[in-house]
C-alpha cells in the first residue's frame, strides 16, 4: 500500500443511524481497493469547530474571512490527503440543515450522498440486543436500569440516533444528490442494491463477496470497542441475510407508542 495520494479522488458521504447496516456496507465497500469507506468520520466536526471560531473575539478583531475560509475548504483534501484509495465515503450526519449549509459553503466538489433507511424500532431492538448481551455496553454503564431508560437515553437530543434521524429527514429536501437503500434491501438482495449504489457514484461495478465478510479495517485501523462496547461493530459469520430479531417483542411499551410512527 502506498501513500501517494490519487490525482483523481472522488468524495462522497453517507448518513445512516447507528444499527442500521452501516459497519456492513463499509466491509462490503472496503473489498474494492479504490474505496475507503469509513468509520464515524471526524471531519464534519473539525468544520464545525473551525467555523465556531469565527464567533470568537480574536477572529471578530481582525476578521480575516479569506485565510480562514480557505481552511475550511480544503478540510476533506487535507484530512484524506495520505489516503491510498481514489474514493472516500465518509460517515456522518451531514444533511442536518445546519450541516449541509455548513458543507454547500465549505465542499466544492459535487455532493452525492448515499442514505441507508431503517425502521426506528428496528434500530432499537438491534441495540436492545447488543446491550443485553454485552454488559460493557455503553447503555449499561448509567444510572439506567430499565430497558426504557436505557432506549431513552440513547434517544437523548444530542445522541447519534438523534443527529442521524434529523440528516435523514432533512435529505428528503434533496432527492437529487441522494441515493437512499433500504437496510432490509441491503440483507435480502445485497447485490442488486450495491449495483444500484455503483451507479449513483458513477463507478464500474465491482464483483463483492456477500459471505463471511471481514471486520471493518480502513489502512491498518480497526475499530476499538472497548470505548463503547464489545461487539458494536463485529460481524458475523455466513452469508448476508434477513435475521428476525426477537428483541422487537420486548421493546417497551411506552417506547413503542412513542417512536413506532418514524418508518423508512
Amino acid at each position: 500500500m502506498t501513500n501517494k495520494e490519487p490525482t483523481t479522488r472522488k468524495l462522497f458521504f453517507l448518513v445512516a443511524q447507528p444499527r442500521s447496516g452501516n459497519t456492513l456496507f463499509a466491509s462490503i465497500m472496503n473489498q474494492n481497493k479504490d474505496i475507503a469507506a469509513t468509520a464515524n468520520s471526524l471531519t464534519l466536526e473539525i468544520i464545525k469547530d473551525l467555523f465556531l471560531l469565527k464567533k470568537t473575539d480574536v477572529f471578530q478583531n481582525y476578521p480575516d474571512h479569506k485565510s480562514l475560509d480557505n481552511v475550511l475548504d480544503n478540510v476533506f483534501n487535507n484530512y484524506y490527503q495520505h489516503w491510498p484509495q481514489r474514493i472516500i465515503i465518509d460517515r456522518g450526519p451531514v444533511m442536518t440543515k445546519g450541516n449541509f449549509e455548513l458543507m454547500q459553503k465549505h465542499f466544492k466538489h459535487g455532493f452525492k450522498c448515499i442514505v441507508i433507511l431503517r425502521d426506528l424500532i428496528d434500530v432499537l431492538a438491534s441495540y436492545m440486543q447488543w446491550y443485553t448481551k454485552n454488559p460493557d455496553a455503553f447503555p449499561n454503564r448509567y444510572n439506567c436500569k430499565t430497558d426504557e431508560e436505557k432506549l431513552m437515553m440513547i434517544m437523548n437530543s444530542k445522541g447519534a440516533v438523534a443527529k442521524d434521524l434529523e440528516a435523514i429527514k432533512n435529505s428528503f429536501n434533496y432527492p437529487g444528490i441522494c441515493h437512499y437503500v433500504k437496510y432490509d434491501d441491503i440483507v435480502t438482495n445485497p447485490e442488486q442494491e450495491f449495483r444500484k449504489i455503483y451507479q449513483f457514484l458513477d463507478e464500474p461495478y465491482f464483483n463483492h463477496r456477500f459471505n463471511d465478510l471481514d471486520q471493518v479495517n480502513v489502512n491498518g485501523l480497526s475499530y476499538n470497542d472497548k470505548v463503547v462496547g464489545s461487539n458494536m461493530h463485529k460481524l458475523f459469520d455466513g452469508p448476508i441475510r434477513k435475521v428476525y430479531n426477537p428483541y422487537i417483542e420486548r421493546i417497551p411499551k411506552s417506547i413503542k407508542e412513542r417512536y413506532e410512527h418514524i418508518k423508512f
